[in-house]
């Protein structure tokens, strides 16, 4: 198996640019991941999505293009393009597509505050 591809360091590049939709799927592409935590970019086709599930960690989710409906603890949120909003650890959370949309994750592993 092929070990994925790890950004080079210290160059400039584009967020929305670096993954593409794919019809009816999810797609996802590891930018870093490290004992600290991952930052992961997602991609999501209308009507795809996440089914409910915890983290033991809080994870950032940024939208970078559309629009998800993302539910913490059974309270949906509509987040559109250039929002982000904080999934806290231990909670149930899911996301799903009415609209395609791209977004960046990040946990941080450690110490919850």
């Amino acid at each position: 198996m092929e070990k994925p591809k790890v950004k080079e360091k210290g160059i400039p590049f584009n967020l929305e640019k670096e993954i593409e939709y794919a019809d009816s799927s999810v797609v996802s592409k590891t930018l870093l991941n490290s004992l600290a935590g991952t930052v992961t970019l997602f991609s999501f086709d209308a009507g795809q999505g996440l089914s409910e599930h915890t983290a033991p960690f809080d994870a950032m989710v940024y939208l970078l293009d559309g629009e998800a409906r993302i539910t913490i603890g059974g309270n949906p949120q509509k987040v559109s393009s250039g929002e982000m909003l904080i999934m806290p650890a231990s909670v149930p959370h899911a996301l799903f597509a009415e609209k395609p949309f791209k977004m960046l994750l990040v946990m941080i592993r450690g110490k919850q505050e």
